[in-house]
């Protein structure tokens, strides 16, 4: 069987990761002058990425399903062309009503991505290299979302919020075509399995994730984590622009500045930090996840709370530095807690939940909270930082849980499947 080449796969895959997420947080950036034309409230703006959310969850679980049992690829072009078509028609639309459409329809594009992406990395690039590739292709994640906050300020302020969205979406419609140039790799191919076609999964090894202990706490914990990135990164230029007097495209330009430097070296030392870690000890991954987010909570509330400009902006920066050393290592404890022939499906139900239970609200909800403090952003953005505190616990828990599984038994690693993990 011919293999596909590891790299070349992973450098495209990276490359539209890097517009999917350029695609989704153009929205933040261009959110001001949007509510005004539209006049919508801080809460109706944060139902527009709950729109989106609503697209990216309800239809993951479909794209898993279709992942561990059709051609990957095909489903993935098809993703990034309705994604890259919704980011352009959001730029036409006339309404409230259109615009919750159009950002629906970019989150179903995605949501084929994101199921289905991790898992062909997975399958072309052994577990000892697996989280390192996986560390590359999310770093995709600061810098595409730089580019989002970047990109959609500086064109907003020239040419109209409009223009982004075409300036955004246009390319991602090229982009899927480069996939024609690589071959799918088999499922399981980098692994043991790998000499052999795995059966598709049936429904009883999807239920079986939810009696999976260590998928069950680094799902929780992402939960959490994802509950507070969603709703700050939406909201974050909005808070600095209101709490501390910043003109649009100043807060824009942080923040994109800030995603694309903090967040690319701490994707990048936490995935290689995380690898180096876990060849020393069997909770490294987790160990990692659990600290990171445990150091963050005090940086982001004392950012948050503080009337100094410049201190605010210092905290807030080590703090997303930090969260992000999670993006890597998160993704592969997830791949390697689950069999082969289910990876696409895990994700899918990884994606569901994080998002249901996550950022498909957490916008509004925080919007909706600031409404209720008389249009006080500052008081009801607290809450992010409490809900961080709760997925670094959940995160230390799995760490415990590892060592001590490790302690009662050195025959199999902390993430090798078992039969009884389903």
């Amino acid at each position: 069987m011919k293999k596909t080449a590891p790299l070349r796969l992973l450098c495209i895959l990276t490359g539209i990761n890097l517009f999917n997420y350029l695609d989704r947080y153009v929205l933040n950036a261009v959110r001001t002058p949007m509510a005004t034309q539209f006049g919508m409230s801080y809460g109706e703006s944060g139902r527009l990425f709950t729109a989106f959310m609503i697209g990216y969850f309800l239809t993951s679980p479909f794209f898993g399903y279709l992942g561990d049992r059709l051609p990957r690829r095909r489903l993935i072009i098809l993703g990034v062309l309705v994604w890259s078509a919704g980011t352009v028609l959001t730029g036409t639309a006339q309404g409230v009503g259109m615009l919750l459409l159009y950002r629906a329809m970019v989150g179903v594009g995605e949501a084929s991505y994101a199921t289905l992406s991790p898992g062909l990395i997975s399958d072309s690039w052994p577990a000892a290299a697996r989280n390192n590739a996986l560390t590359v292709f999310y770093v995709a994640i600061p810098v595409g979302s730089a580019m989002g906050y970047i990109l959609g300020g500086e064109v907003a302020a020239y040419a109209g919020w409009r223009q982004a969205f075409f300036w955004a979406g246009a390319p991602g419609l090229l982009l899927a075509l480069m996939l024609l140039l690589v071959r799918e790799p088999e499922r399981g191919e980098s692994d043991a399995a790998g000499d052999m076609r795995l059966p598709p999964p049936v429904p009883g090894d999807v239920l079986r994730l939810f009696r999976n202990v260590e998928y069950s706490l680094v799902v929780w914990g992402y939960v959490a984590y994802t509950f507070a990135l969603g709703a700050f990164a939406f909201w974050g230029p909005t808070f600095i622009e209101r709490a501390h007097g910043l003109s649009l495209s100043r807060a824009d330009t942080f923040f994109g500045g800030t995603i694309v430097v903090a967040g690319l070296a701490g994707t990048l030392l936490g995935g290689f930090g995380a690898t180096w870690w876990q060849r020393h000890t069997p909770a490294g991954y987790a160990l990692i996840l659990g600290g990171s987010v445990l150091l963050s909570v005090p940086l982001s509330l004392f950012g948050l709370i503080t009337e100094n400009t410049g201190a605010a902006m210092g905290l807030l920066a080590a703090a997303i530095f930090l969260l992000f050393f999670c993006t890597g290592p998160v993704n592969t404890v997830i791949l390697e807690a689950v069999p082969a022939n289910v990876r696409a499906s895990a994700m899918a139900v990884s994606i569901f939940m994080i998002h249901l239970f996550g950022d498909m609200w957490s916008p509004e909800f925080v919007g909706r909270l600031a409404d209720r403090l008389h249009g006080d952003l500052q008081k009801a953005i607290l809450i992010l930082p409490a809900v961080l505190l709760v997925a670094a616990l959940l995160w230390m828990a799995l760490a415990y849980r590892t060592i001590k599984a490790r302690s009662l038994s050195t025959s199999a690693g902390p993430y090798t499947h078992h039969p009884e993990r389903g």
